[in-house]
Protein backbone atom coordinates (compact mmCIF):
# COMPACT_ATOMS: atom_id res chain seq x y z
CA UNK A 1 0.00 0.00 0.00
CA UNK A 2 1.29 3.65 -0.42
CA UNK A 3 0.77 6.42 1.53
CA UNK A 4 0.32 10.10 0.33
CA UNK A 5 0.28 13.05 2.43
CA UNK A 6 -3.62 13.57 2.56
CA UNK A 7 -3.55 16.86 4.19
CA UNK A 8 -1.24 19.86 3.72
CA UNK A 9 1.43 21.26 6.79
CA UNK A 10 0.77 23.80 8.76
CA UNK A 11 3.18 26.54 8.97
CA UNK A 12 5.39 24.63 11.53
CA UNK A 13 5.45 21.62 8.83
CA UNK A 14 3.64 19.92 11.36
CA UNK A 15 1.44 16.89 9.50
CA UNK A 16 -1.79 16.09 10.97
CA UNK A 17 -2.70 12.38 9.44
CA UNK A 18 -1.63 10.22 6.84
CA UNK A 19 -3.86 8.35 4.81
CA UNK A 20 -4.06 6.00 2.48
CA UNK A 21 -3.70 6.27 -1.44
CA UNK A 22 -7.45 4.36 -1.84
CA UNK A 23 -8.49 7.23 0.86
CA UNK A 24 -6.58 10.34 -0.76
CA UNK A 25 -9.37 12.77 -1.61
CA UNK A 26 -6.98 13.31 -5.25
CA UNK A 27 -8.24 10.20 -6.26
CA UNK A 28 -12.13 9.93 -4.95
CA UNK A 29 -12.81 13.61 -6.71
CA UNK A 30 -16.72 14.43 -7.08
CA UNK A 31 -17.39 11.02 -4.60
CA UNK A 32 -19.46 12.99 -1.32
CA UNK A 33 -18.74 10.00 1.10
CA UNK A 34 -15.14 9.78 0.90
CA UNK A 35 -15.35 13.92 0.95
CA UNK A 36 -17.33 13.47 3.72
CA UNK A 37 -14.67 10.56 5.08
CA UNK A 38 -11.77 12.60 4.45
CA UNK A 39 -13.65 16.07 5.82
CA UNK A 40 -14.14 14.18 9.41
CA UNK A 41 -10.18 12.68 9.06
CA UNK A 42 -9.30 16.29 8.55
CA UNK A 43 -11.43 17.70 11.89
CA UNK A 44 -10.71 15.10 13.89
CA UNK A 45 -6.43 15.44 12.78
CA UNK A 46 -7.04 19.19 14.10
CA UNK A 47 -9.27 18.83 16.95
CA UNK A 48 -6.19 15.98 18.30
CA UNK A 49 -3.46 18.48 17.39
CA UNK A 50 -5.65 21.73 18.84
CA UNK A 51 -5.83 19.18 22.49
CA UNK A 52 -2.13 18.75 22.47
CA UNK A 53 -1.65 22.30 22.21
CA UNK A 54 -3.55 22.93 25.17
CA UNK A 55 -2.52 19.81 27.12
CA UNK A 56 1.29 20.48 26.59
CA UNK A 57 2.58 22.79 29.38
CA UNK A 58 3.54 26.12 29.23
CA UNK A 59 6.29 27.77 26.63
CA UNK A 60 6.67 24.12 25.36
CA UNK A 61 5.83 24.13 21.84
CA UNK A 62 4.10 20.90 20.33
CA UNK A 63 5.68 21.62 17.00
CA UNK A 64 9.02 21.69 18.17
CA UNK A 65 8.72 18.19 19.95
CA UNK A 66 7.55 16.76 16.63
CA UNK A 67 10.67 18.04 14.61
CA UNK A 68 13.30 17.57 17.19
CA UNK A 69 16.16 15.76 16.58
CA UNK A 70 16.54 12.25 16.44
CA UNK A 71 19.26 11.40 19.16
CA UNK A 72 20.62 8.55 17.38
CA UNK A 73 20.88 9.89 13.29
CA UNK A 74 22.14 13.14 14.60
CA UNK A 75 25.01 11.04 16.60
CA UNK A 76 25.48 9.17 13.46
CA UNK A 77 25.91 12.72 11.49
CA UNK A 78 28.58 13.87 14.15
CA UNK A 79 30.59 10.78 13.35
CA UNK A 80 30.50 10.42 9.51
CA UNK A 81 30.93 14.64 9.82
CA UNK A 82 34.13 14.09 11.57
CA UNK A 83 35.95 13.13 8.41
CA UNK A 84 35.75 16.07 6.75
CA UNK A 85 37.60 17.92 10.33
CA UNK A 86 40.56 15.90 7.88
CA UNK A 87 40.00 18.14 4.77
CA UNK A 88 39.17 21.52 6.73
CA UNK A 89 42.51 21.00 8.83
CA UNK A 90 44.72 20.29 6.02
CA UNK A 91 43.53 23.44 3.68
CA UNK A 92 43.75 25.30 7.05
CA UNK A 93 47.23 24.35 8.08
CA UNK A 94 48.29 24.07 5.07
CA UNK A 95 48.05 27.41 4.23
CA UNK A 96 50.52 28.96 7.13
CA UNK A 97 53.08 25.33 7.02
CA UNK A 98 53.72 26.31 3.59
CA UNK A 99 55.17 29.63 4.68
CA UNK A 100 58.16 27.57 6.75
CA UNK A 101 58.28 24.57 4.06
CA UNK A 102 59.18 26.88 1.03
CA UNK A 103 61.91 28.34 3.76
CA UNK A 104 62.91 24.55 5.03
CA UNK A 105 63.56 22.62 1.88
CA UNK A 106 64.07 25.84 -0.83
CA UNK A 107 61.29 24.89 -3.04
CA UNK A 108 60.19 27.17 -5.78
CA UNK A 109 56.63 28.95 -6.18
CA UNK A 110 55.77 26.07 -8.84
CA UNK A 111 56.52 23.62 -6.28
CA UNK A 112 54.47 25.06 -3.70
CA UNK A 113 51.22 25.80 -6.42
CA UNK A 114 51.87 21.64 -7.40
CA UNK A 115 51.91 20.98 -3.40
CA UNK A 116 49.15 23.04 -2.35
CA UNK A 117 46.70 21.86 -5.55
CA UNK A 118 47.99 18.04 -5.64
CA UNK A 119 45.58 17.28 -2.55
CA UNK A 120 42.62 18.45 -4.51
CA UNK A 121 43.69 16.77 -8.01
CA UNK A 122 44.39 13.46 -6.28
CA UNK A 123 40.93 13.32 -4.22
CA UNK A 124 39.76 13.23 -7.66
CA UNK A 125 40.89 9.36 -7.65
CA UNK A 126 39.26 8.82 -4.34
CA UNK A 127 36.20 10.53 -5.12
CA UNK A 128 35.34 8.70 -8.56
CA UNK A 129 36.35 5.47 -6.66
CA UNK A 130 33.80 6.02 -3.63
CA UNK A 131 30.73 5.86 -5.51
CA UNK A 132 31.34 2.02 -6.88
CA UNK A 133 33.06 1.61 -3.13
CA UNK A 134 30.36 2.30 -0.95
CA UNK A 135 27.87 0.34 -3.13
CA UNK A 136 30.08 -2.49 -2.60
CA UNK A 137 31.27 -2.46 0.48
CA UNK A 138 28.51 -0.01 2.38
CA UNK A 139 28.42 3.83 3.85
CA UNK A 140 29.96 2.80 6.68
CA UNK A 141 32.81 1.21 5.80
CA UNK A 142 33.69 3.34 3.33
CA UNK A 143 33.71 6.13 6.10
CA UNK A 144 36.60 3.73 7.64
CA UNK A 145 38.76 3.46 4.58
CA UNK A 146 38.38 7.52 3.82
CA UNK A 147 39.96 7.98 7.32
CA UNK A 148 42.95 5.05 7.08
CA UNK A 149 43.85 6.75 3.89
CA UNK A 150 44.02 9.78 5.42
CA UNK A 151 46.06 8.79 8.26
CA UNK A 152 48.85 7.30 6.47
CA UNK A 153 49.25 10.11 4.30
CA UNK A 154 48.65 12.61 7.22
CA UNK A 155 52.37 10.69 8.91
CA UNK A 156 53.86 10.47 5.77
CA UNK A 157 53.39 14.01 5.62
CA UNK A 158 54.88 14.62 9.10
CA UNK A 159 57.74 12.49 9.02
CA UNK A 160 58.53 13.66 5.12
CA UNK A 161 62.45 13.97 4.78
CA UNK A 162 62.33 15.78 1.52
CA UNK A 163 59.86 17.69 -1.12
CA UNK A 164 59.46 14.04 -2.85
CA UNK A 165 58.25 11.97 0.07
CA UNK A 166 55.85 15.24 1.14
CA UNK A 167 54.45 15.19 -2.26
CA UNK A 168 53.75 11.23 -1.73
CA UNK A 169 51.86 11.87 1.60
CA UNK A 170 50.23 14.61 -0.21
CA UNK A 171 48.66 12.06 -2.99
CA UNK A 172 47.91 9.08 -0.33
CA UNK A 173 45.84 11.74 1.77
CA UNK A 174 44.32 13.20 -1.27
CA UNK A 175 42.66 9.71 -2.27
CA UNK A 176 41.31 9.80 1.42
CA UNK A 177 39.97 13.26 1.16
CA UNK A 178 38.11 12.42 -2.29
CA UNK A 179 36.38 9.03 -0.30
CA UNK A 180 35.17 11.66 3.03
CA UNK A 181 33.60 14.58 0.78
CA UNK A 182 31.46 12.02 -1.01
CA UNK A 183 30.62 9.62 1.38
CA UNK A 184 30.09 11.67 4.74
CA UNK A 185 27.20 13.67 3.26
CA UNK A 186 25.54 10.78 1.47
CA UNK A 187 25.09 8.82 4.83
CA UNK A 188 24.32 11.46 6.90
CA UNK A 189 21.77 12.20 4.13
CA UNK A 190 20.19 8.55 4.31
CA UNK A 191 19.87 8.16 7.29
CA UNK A 192 18.23 11.90 8.35
CA UNK A 193 14.99 12.62 8.52
CA UNK A 194 13.47 14.48 6.17
CA UNK A 195 12.50 17.86 8.45
CA UNK A 196 16.46 17.86 9.94
CA UNK A 197 18.35 16.74 6.54
CA UNK A 198 19.57 19.93 5.87
CA UNK A 199 20.81 20.51 9.30
CA UNK A 200 22.39 17.23 9.51
CA UNK A 201 23.35 17.09 6.12
CA UNK A 202 25.41 20.40 6.35
CA UNK A 203 27.25 19.25 9.27
CA UNK A 204 30.20 18.01 6.80
CA UNK A 205 31.10 21.38 5.74
CA UNK A 206 31.11 22.39 9.18
CA UNK A 207 33.70 19.94 10.56
CA UNK A 208 35.54 21.50 7.27
CA UNK A 209 35.38 24.88 8.64
CA UNK A 210 36.00 23.61 12.33
CA UNK A 211 38.93 21.55 11.11
CA UNK A 212 39.95 25.26 8.57
CA UNK A 213 40.13 27.11 12.36
CA UNK A 214 41.99 23.90 14.27
CA UNK A 215 44.74 24.14 11.47
CA UNK A 216 44.92 28.13 11.82
CA UNK A 217 45.28 27.87 15.61
CA UNK A 218 47.61 25.23 14.89
CA UNK A 219 49.95 27.64 12.50
CA UNK A 220 50.08 29.72 15.27
CA UNK A 221 50.42 27.86 17.97
CA UNK A 222 53.55 25.64 16.27
CA UNK A 223 54.83 28.89 14.16
CA UNK A 224 57.70 29.63 17.22
CA UNK A 225 59.29 25.99 16.94
CA UNK A 226 62.42 25.65 14.50
CA UNK A 227 61.10 25.51 10.89
CA UNK A 228 62.45 21.92 10.19
CA UNK A 229 60.28 20.81 13.22
CA UNK A 230 56.84 23.31 12.79
CA UNK A 231 55.83 22.31 9.52
CA UNK A 232 56.15 18.56 10.23
CA UNK A 233 53.86 18.65 13.51
CA UNK A 234 51.42 20.76 11.89
CA UNK A 235 51.10 18.06 9.05
CA UNK A 236 51.16 15.01 11.38
CA UNK A 237 48.96 16.23 13.64
CA UNK A 238 45.88 15.35 11.01
CA UNK A 239 46.60 11.55 12.37
CA UNK A 240 45.21 12.11 15.80
CA UNK A 241 41.51 12.93 14.40
CA UNK A 242 41.81 9.92 11.54
CA UNK A 243 42.18 7.41 14.52
CA UNK A 244 39.48 8.71 15.98
CA UNK A 245 37.25 8.65 13.03
CA UNK A 246 38.06 5.41 12.50
CA UNK A 247 37.07 3.35 15.58
CA UNK A 248 34.24 5.62 16.13
CA UNK A 249 32.36 5.29 12.78
CA UNK A 250 32.44 1.05 14.05
CA UNK A 251 29.68 2.17 16.67
CA UNK A 252 27.40 3.99 13.61
CA UNK A 253 24.46 2.03 11.77
CA UNK A 254 24.64 1.09 8.08
CA UNK A 255 22.71 3.48 5.83
CA UNK A 256 18.99 2.06 5.31
CA UNK A 257 18.84 3.02 2.19
CA UNK A 258 21.83 0.97 1.40
CA UNK A 259 20.53 -1.96 2.76
CA UNK A 260 17.29 -1.74 1.06
CA UNK A 261 19.02 -1.72 -1.93
CA UNK A 262 20.79 -5.18 -0.79
CA UNK A 263 17.63 -6.74 -0.22
CA UNK A 264 18.39 -6.29 3.53
CA UNK A 265 15.13 -5.24 4.87
CA UNK A 266 15.05 -6.45 8.14
CA UNK A 267 18.72 -5.26 8.81
CA UNK A 268 16.90 -1.81 7.76
CA UNK A 269 13.87 -1.94 9.37
CA UNK A 270 16.38 -2.23 12.54
CA UNK A 271 18.77 0.94 11.05
CA UNK A 272 15.05 2.94 10.52
CA UNK A 273 14.01 2.63 14.04
CA UNK A 274 16.87 3.68 15.96
CA UNK A 275 16.79 7.12 13.53
CA UNK A 276 12.89 7.47 13.65
CA UNK A 277 10.74 8.56 16.61
CA UNK A 278 8.51 5.46 16.12
CA UNK A 279 8.36 2.06 14.70
CA UNK A 280 5.28 3.28 12.62
CA UNK A 281 7.50 5.69 11.23
CA UNK A 282 10.18 3.38 10.56
CA UNK A 283 7.78 0.81 8.63
CA UNK A 284 6.44 3.80 6.58
CA UNK A 285 9.80 5.49 5.65
CA UNK A 286 10.97 1.37 4.98
CA UNK A 287 7.64 0.86 3.02
CA UNK A 288 8.59 4.68 0.72
CA UNK A 289 12.06 3.73 0.24
CA UNK A 290 11.54 -0.11 -0.92
CA UNK A 291 8.66 2.02 -3.65
CA UNK A 292 11.34 4.50 -4.99
CA UNK A 293 13.26 1.57 -5.44
CA UNK A 294 11.49 -0.57 -7.27
CA UNK A 295 10.00 2.20 -9.36
CA UNK A 296 13.43 3.01 -10.82
CA UNK A 297 14.52 1.72 -13.95
CA UNK A 298 16.43 -1.63 -14.02
CA UNK A 299 15.90 -1.46 -10.25
CA UNK A 300 17.35 -4.09 -8.14
CA UNK A 301 16.89 -4.90 -4.33
CA UNK A 302 19.98 -7.96 -4.40
CA UNK A 303 22.17 -9.11 -2.20
CA UNK A 304 24.79 -9.51 -4.93
CA UNK A 305 23.91 -6.25 -6.36
CA UNK A 306 27.75 -4.24 -6.45
CA UNK A 307 26.28 -0.75 -8.38
CA UNK A 308 26.64 -2.42 -11.93
CA UNK A 309 25.27 -0.25 -14.83
CA UNK A 310 24.73 3.19 -12.66
CA UNK A 311 27.70 5.66 -14.65
CA UNK A 312 26.21 4.09 -17.83
CA UNK A 313 22.41 5.51 -17.10
CA UNK A 314 24.10 8.56 -15.50
CA UNK A 315 25.71 9.20 -18.83
CA UNK A 316 24.93 7.54 -21.80
CA UNK A 317 21.12 7.22 -21.57
CA UNK A 318 19.89 9.18 -18.39
CA UNK A 319 15.90 10.15 -18.68
CA UNK A 320 14.81 13.96 -18.66
CA UNK A 321 14.59 13.98 -14.61
CA UNK A 322 17.72 12.02 -13.91
CA UNK A 323 19.91 14.44 -16.59
CA UNK A 324 18.17 17.62 -15.35
CA UNK A 325 19.69 16.35 -11.74
CA UNK A 326 23.56 15.52 -12.82
CA UNK A 327 23.01 19.61 -14.16
CA UNK A 328 22.06 20.70 -10.66
CA UNK A 329 24.31 18.80 -9.16
CA UNK A 330 27.59 19.29 -11.62
CA UNK A 331 27.14 23.11 -11.69
CA UNK A 332 26.84 23.38 -8.05
CA UNK A 333 29.97 21.52 -7.51
CA UNK A 334 31.44 23.22 -10.19
CA UNK A 335 30.37 26.94 -8.73
CA UNK A 336 31.65 26.18 -5.31
CA UNK A 337 35.25 25.49 -6.55
CA UNK A 338 35.43 28.23 -9.02
CA UNK A 339 34.28 30.40 -6.86
CA UNK A 340 37.87 30.43 -5.86
CA UNK A 341 36.92 29.73 -1.94
CA UNK A 342 39.60 27.40 -1.62
CA UNK A 343 42.35 29.03 -2.75
CA UNK A 344 41.82 32.37 -0.97
CA UNK A 345 41.92 29.97 2.06
CA UNK A 346 44.84 28.97 0.92
CA UNK A 347 46.59 31.30 -0.51
CA UNK A 348 45.20 34.17 2.08
CA UNK A 349 48.72 34.43 3.89
CA UNK A 350 49.93 35.72 0.55
CA UNK A 351 47.24 37.73 -0.18
CA UNK A 352 47.83 39.72 3.07
CA UNK A 353 51.58 39.93 2.31
CA UNK A 354 50.82 41.94 -0.82
CA UNK A 355 48.34 43.86 0.86
CA UNK A 356 51.03 44.79 3.13
CA UNK A 357 51.17 43.22 6.29
CA UNK A 358 54.70 41.55 6.22
CA UNK A 359 55.49 39.56 9.69
CA UNK A 360 55.50 35.79 9.62
CA UNK A 361 53.07 35.26 12.62
CA UNK A 362 50.46 38.80 11.49
CA UNK A 363 49.87 36.76 8.68
CA UNK A 364 48.82 33.76 10.25
CA UNK A 365 46.79 35.83 13.27
CA UNK A 366 44.81 37.09 10.89
CA UNK A 367 44.05 33.69 9.16
CA UNK A 368 42.93 32.70 12.61
CA UNK A 369 40.27 35.61 12.36
CA UNK A 370 38.90 34.54 8.66
CA UNK A 371 38.55 31.15 10.33
CA UNK A 372 36.94 32.30 13.26
CA UNK A 373 34.36 34.28 10.82
CA UNK A 374 33.78 31.51 8.49
CA UNK A 375 33.02 28.65 11.20
CA UNK A 376 30.51 31.23 12.93
CA UNK A 377 28.84 31.88 9.71
CA UNK A 378 28.72 28.21 8.53
CA UNK A 379 27.09 27.68 12.20
CA UNK A 380 24.58 29.91 11.16
CA UNK A 381 23.76 28.92 7.51
CA UNK A 382 23.24 24.76 9.42
CA UNK A 383 20.73 25.90 11.91
CA UNK A 384 18.26 27.65 9.60
CA UNK A 385 18.76 25.53 6.29
CA UNK A 386 15.66 23.77 7.37
CA UNK A 387 13.53 27.06 8.08
CA UNK A 388 14.82 29.03 5.62
CA UNK A 389 15.17 26.46 2.48
CA UNK A 390 18.38 25.82 0.27
CA UNK A 391 17.45 28.18 -1.91
CA UNK A 392 17.29 31.54 -0.52
CA UNK A 393 20.53 31.01 1.66
CA UNK A 394 22.61 29.96 -1.72
CA UNK A 395 21.17 32.55 -3.54
CA UNK A 396 21.82 35.53 -0.62
CA UNK A 397 25.40 34.10 0.08
CA UNK A 398 26.50 33.66 -3.86
CA UNK A 399 25.42 37.70 -4.47
CA UNK A 400 27.15 38.45 -1.13
CA UNK A 401 30.68 36.40 -2.25
CA UNK A 402 30.49 37.85 -5.63
CA UNK A 403 29.94 41.81 -4.05
CA UNK A 404 32.54 40.82 -1.38
CA UNK A 405 35.54 39.50 -4.02
CA UNK A 406 34.62 42.99 -6.10
CA UNK A 407 35.43 44.67 -2.69
CA UNK A 408 38.58 42.20 -2.96
CA UNK A 409 39.26 43.01 -6.17
CA UNK A 410 39.10 47.05 -5.69
CA UNK A 411 41.08 47.28 -2.44
CA UNK A 412 44.06 45.11 -4.03
CA UNK A 413 44.18 47.33 -7.37
CA UNK A 414 44.48 50.21 -5.08
CA UNK A 415 47.37 48.87 -3.13
CA UNK A 416 49.30 47.35 -6.02
CA UNK A 417 49.19 51.06 -7.19
CA UNK A 418 50.16 52.46 -4.37
CA UNK A 419 53.46 52.55 -2.55
CA UNK A 420 52.45 54.18 1.03
CA UNK A 421 50.09 51.08 1.48
CA UNK A 422 46.67 53.07 3.05
CA UNK A 423 45.73 51.57 6.45
CA UNK A 424 42.03 51.63 5.28
CA UNK A 425 42.83 49.58 1.80
CA UNK A 426 44.19 47.11 4.04
CA UNK A 427 41.72 46.94 6.30
CA UNK A 428 39.24 46.73 3.33
CA UNK A 429 41.12 43.46 2.10
CA UNK A 430 41.42 41.88 5.32
CA UNK A 431 37.33 42.73 5.51
CA UNK A 432 36.49 41.60 2.33
CA UNK A 433 37.91 38.63 2.29
CA UNK A 434 36.56 37.46 5.76
CA UNK A 435 33.24 38.86 4.17
CA UNK A 436 34.03 36.67 1.26
CA UNK A 437 34.77 33.14 3.01
CA UNK A 438 31.84 34.21 5.58
CA UNK A 439 28.91 33.97 2.32
CA UNK A 440 30.77 31.30 0.98
CA UNK A 441 29.87 29.67 4.49
CA UNK A 442 26.29 30.90 4.32
CA UNK A 443 25.34 29.16 0.82
CA UNK A 444 27.50 27.69 -1.17
CA UNK A 445 29.50 25.21 1.13
CA UNK A 446 26.95 23.56 3.19
CA UNK A 447 24.58 23.35 0.57
CA UNK A 448 26.63 22.06 -1.88
CA UNK A 449 26.52 19.28 -0.16
CA UNK A 450 23.09 18.81 1.38
CA UNK A 451 21.96 19.52 -2.28
CA UNK A 452 24.15 16.89 -4.31
CA UNK A 453 23.81 14.31 -2.02
CA UNK A 454 20.26 14.62 -1.72
CA UNK A 455 18.32 15.11 -5.28
CA UNK A 456 19.48 11.33 -6.35
CA UNK A 457 17.29 8.71 -6.30
CA UNK A 458 18.77 6.05 -3.89
CA UNK A 459 20.10 3.81 -6.90
CA UNK A 460 22.27 6.77 -8.08
CA UNK A 461 22.75 8.65 -5.21
CA UNK A 462 26.56 7.28 -4.25
CA UNK A 463 27.72 7.50 -7.78
CA UNK A 464 26.14 10.44 -9.21
CA UNK A 465 27.25 12.16 -6.26
CA UNK A 466 31.02 11.01 -6.60
CA UNK A 467 30.86 12.00 -10.27
CA UNK A 468 29.57 15.50 -9.11
CA UNK A 469 32.20 15.43 -6.51
CA UNK A 470 34.58 14.82 -8.93
CA UNK A 471 33.85 17.92 -10.89
CA UNK A 472 34.25 19.69 -7.46
CA UNK A 473 37.80 18.21 -6.85
CA UNK A 474 38.61 18.62 -10.26
CA UNK A 475 37.87 22.05 -10.38
CA UNK A 476 39.41 22.99 -7.27
CA UNK A 477 42.77 21.26 -7.97
CA UNK A 478 43.13 23.62 -11.25
CA UNK A 479 42.25 26.81 -9.22
CA UNK A 480 44.43 26.03 -6.29
CA UNK A 481 47.55 25.31 -8.81
CA UNK A 482 46.93 28.30 -10.93
CA UNK A 483 45.73 30.56 -8.81
CA UNK A 484 49.58 32.03 -7.99
CA UNK A 485 50.65 32.10 -11.34
CA UNK A 486 47.41 33.81 -13.09
CA UNK A 487 47.49 36.49 -10.44
CA UNK A 488 51.17 37.18 -11.57
CA UNK A 489 49.86 37.62 -14.82
CA UNK A 490 46.38 39.79 -14.54
CA UNK A 491 47.59 40.84 -10.54
CA UNK A 492 45.85 39.65 -7.17
CA UNK A 493 43.27 42.50 -8.08
CA UNK A 494 42.16 41.27 -11.39
CA UNK A 495 41.80 37.57 -10.39
CA UNK A 496 39.18 38.24 -7.56
CA UNK A 497 37.29 40.87 -9.97
CA UNK A 498 37.03 37.58 -12.07
CA UNK A 499 36.12 35.47 -9.61
CA UNK A 500 33.40 37.95 -9.10
CA UNK A 501 32.12 37.55 -12.42
CA UNK A 502 32.05 33.93 -11.96
CA UNK A 503 30.36 34.24 -8.79
CA UNK A 504 27.26 36.40 -11.13
CA UNK A 505 27.02 33.75 -13.56
CA UNK A 506 26.55 31.30 -10.50
CA UNK A 507 23.78 33.11 -8.89
CA UNK A 508 21.67 33.06 -11.92
CA UNK A 509 22.52 29.27 -12.69
CA UNK A 510 21.21 28.21 -8.53
CA UNK A 511 18.20 30.92 -9.59
CA UNK A 512 16.66 28.53 -12.85
CA UNK A 513 18.30 24.87 -11.90
CA UNK A 514 17.94 24.26 -8.49
CA UNK A 515 14.52 24.05 -7.09
CA UNK A 516 13.83 23.62 -3.45
CA UNK A 517 13.99 20.58 -1.66
CA UNK A 518 13.32 21.44 2.11
CA UNK A 519 11.10 19.28 3.94
CA UNK A 520 10.73 16.72 0.93
CA UNK A 521 11.87 13.13 1.87
CA UNK A 522 14.36 11.78 -0.30
CA UNK A 523 11.66 9.52 -2.36
CA UNK A 524 9.81 12.80 -3.40
CA UNK A 525 12.86 14.85 -4.23
CA UNK A 526 12.64 12.64 -7.86
CA UNK A 527 8.86 14.67 -8.41
CA UNK A 528 11.01 18.15 -8.72
CA UNK A 529 12.66 17.33 -11.51
CA UNK A 530 10.29 15.90 -13.88
CA UNK A 531 8.36 17.69 -16.33
CA UNK A 532 5.18 18.14 -14.53
CA UNK A 533 5.20 18.33 -10.63
CA UNK A 534 1.93 17.05 -8.99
Amino acid sequence: MQFNCALEPDEHHYYYHQLPDSESPSHKEGDPINKRRYEESWHKGAAELESQKHNAPQGVSVNKKKARLNKYALAGAILASTNSILLGYDIGVMSGAVLYIRDNLKITSIQVEILVGSLNVCSLIGSLASGRTSDCIGRRYTIVLAAATFLIGALLMGLAPSFIFLMAGRVVAGIGVGYSLMIAPVYTTEISPAMNRGFLSSLPEVFINFGILLGYISNYALSGLPEHINWRLMLGLAAVPAIAVAFGVLAMPESPRWLVMKGRFAEAKLALIKTSDSEEEAEMRLEEMTKAVSDLPHATTSNNWRGEGVWKELLLRPSRPLRRILIAAIGVNFFMQASGNDAVVYYSPEVFKDAGISRKRQLVGVTVIMGMAKTTFVLISAVFLDHFGRRPLLMLGSIGMAVSLAGLGLGSKFLEQSESKPAWAIVLCVIAVCAAVSFFSIGLGPITWVYSSEIFPTKYRAQGSSLAISVNRLVSGIVAMTFLSISREITFGGMFFALAGIMAVGTIFFYFFLPETKGKSLEDIWVLFEDKSP
